[in-house]
């Protein structure tokens, strides 16, 4: 018998860091699934360039800082507006800092905790209230295998990682008998420029061994569409050259 998931054509999905890596991947296998988008980013041409490419009349492009209320608050009323519905939350925004915790500048910190962690907390509080209010929708934090052991030169980044997996954990046991799913994604190293002059640098050949953003797309967009009787705590996973 072939496993039925569901038909999320039509639904309505928040995704914030969509302008590129692992939120653009998502959006465009969202789309392709014929999902409705609001999608967010910090750079306007590269966001705008997604929603181009998907079409305006399924994709709308909210820019800014995500760890703003401000800013989620308006993905949340553009969604209603447009679509008169919320259906899901993809929290994807994402940055890396990877040093030792005595190294690097102050707002280079701030900045990690707030994308990493303020920013999904801000998406959560934006869009749940409609989840609730139909009866159910699906939450996706994408965190990082990092969020359950960091290494060396990378404890920012980790306690940032570690936050969301006990927030997710915490959420899940908030709102699941109110029909809201909660999924947490983790990731190991995937090949994206999030960390770019902040411990990464753009021909590293250790990238091409890393996960492909197409990979944790996958990912998100599988939980999204599995049958709403069951959920997923967390779903970590790692390209056949990293070790765990």
């Amino acid at each position: 018998m072939t496993y039925q998931l569901r038909d999320i054509r039509g639904q309505v999905v928040l995704i914030t860091g969509a302008s590129s890596g692992i939120g653009r991947a998502t959006a465009m296998a969202f789309a392709e699934e014929g999902a409705l988008l609001v999608l967010n980013g910090r750079d306007k041409e590269r966001l705008n360039a997604v929603v181009s490419e998907i079409g305006s009349s399924k994709a709308v492009g909210v820019v800014g800082d995500c760890s703003s209320a401000a800013v989620t608050k308006e993905m949340a009323s553009v969604a209603l507006e447009k679509w008169g519905r919320i259906d899901s939350l993809v929290a994807n925004a994402g940055t890396g800092y990877f040093g030792s915790v005595l190294s690097g500048t102050d707002d280079q910190i701030v900045e990690t905790v707030n994308t990493n962690y303020i920013g999904t907390i801000q998406l959560v509080r934006a869009g749940l209230p409609e989840l609730l209010k139909q009866g159910g929708g699906d939450i996706v934090i994408v965190a990082s295998a990092a969020g359950y052991r960091g290494y060396a030169n990378e404890a920012v980044y980790a306690g940032t990682k570690h936050a969301q997996v006990g927030f997710a954990g915490s959420l899940d046991r908030e709102v699941r008998e109110q029909g809201v799913r909660v999924s947490l994604i983790s990731p190991a190293g995937t090949n994206t420029d999030f960390a770019f002059g902040n411990g990464r640098e753009p021909g590293d050949p250790a990238l091409a061994d890393y996960l492909a953003p197409n990979d944790v797309a996958f990912q998100i967009l599988t939980v999204v569409k599995m049958p709403i009787s069951m959920r997923t705590q967390n779903w970590g996973t790692w390209s056949m050259k990293q070790g765990s």
